[in-house]
């Protein structure tokens, strides 16, 4: 009888550790630039808004640069860093590298939006090239404002139900990728014009001799990535412009990339969702030159 009940138990444990919903964090930056650039608290808002229907998966918020109580990392499945980047990059502050080390030991999802893709080639750089399969790095890589034509997308559960489209933001290239690009895979990728290429770019101006002298090639401005172990990882280099998100087509890769980052699978036509004029201007930060009052909404419920 004993044994019987035992069995039990373990069905129990085991059928609701299936069910359980993934667990998905996000975690804002905090505020940054001029009004509607940078909008990393509102844009992680709307990303949990638009992904508050979906079966099986649990979003959180965190917001001014890392999660407020540490042990909510600890159930996390997946985590996306949408934040400024550089020295002040929130995974390498404290003990964030190795709080971050332990999640992609145990097969935590990593990913990085916009700004959140440029870590310092000594400090952050060579772990999150394994972790999410590439970075920004200063003066190798270019961060040009351009309008980027995507035509075409590769066969991967990132891009389903994705049609062509073209947004003006500031989208990186020429990443430092990790070595042979092993495990990634690019999912936005298009052709810089050779004006693109000579700059000036956002900072420095450039331009680059390095980046001229691949005129004619094609860049990747969003990838994904398999680590050896089965982890994946993604980086999105748009994130700048924060009514970007108004885009059907630009929103549903990054809404699809987040169910795909998290273990979950990504229906067969992407990620639905509808966002308004109205909601894109929901939870902006007050910053110098924003026209009051700053209109703030409560999250998505959990």
């Amino acid at each position: 009888m004993l044994r019987f009940i035992l069995g039990l138990l373990i069905a129990a444990f085991a059928s609701s550790a299936l069910s359980a919903p993934k667990q998905l964090v996000i975690i804002a930056g905090r505020p940054s630039h001029g009004p509607l650039d940078h909008e990393f608290r509102a844009g992680a808002l709307l990303l949990q808004r638009c992904l508050s229907g979906v079966p099986g998966l649990q979003v959180e918020v965190h917001t001014n640069g890392w999660v407020s109580d540490p042990s909510v990392l600890d159930r996390a499945d997946a985590v996306l860093i949408y934040a400024d980047g550089g020295g002040g990059h929130p995974g390498i502050q404290k003990d964030h590298l190795a709080v971050l080390a332990s999640l992609a030991k145990r097969g935590a999802g990593i990913a990085c939006a916009h700004f959140g893709v440029e870590l310092p080639s000594t400090n952050g750089g060579p772990q999150f090239a394994e972790w999410i399969g590439g970075y920004y790095e200063h003066l190798y890589s270019v961060n040009p404002m351009w309008k980027p034509e995507f035509n075409s997308f590769p066969d991967h559960p990132i891009t389903r139900g994705v049609k062509q489209f073209a947004v003006t933001d500031e989208w990186y290239f020429n990443i430092r990728w990790r070595k042979d690009m092993e495990g990634v895979t690019p999912i936005l990728v298009a052709k810089p014009s050779d004006k693109v290429r000579g700059g000036p770019y956002v900072y420095p101006p450039g331009p680059y001799p390095h980046i001229q002298a691949a005129s004619g090639r094609d860049e990747v401005m969003m990838w994904a990535n398999v680590r050896p172990d089965g982890g994946r990882g993604f980086g999105f280099t748009g994130g700048h412009r924060h009514l970007n998100w108004g885009n059907e087509n630009y929103r549903k890769t990054v809404l699809n990339a987040l169910l795909w980052v998290s273990g979950l699978e990504t229906p067969a036509d992407g990620v639905r969702s509808d966002v308004t004029q109205d909601e894109l201007m929901l939870n902006l930060d007050p910053k110098p030159g924003s026209k009051p009052p700053v209109k703030i909404a409560q999250p998505a419920p959990k």
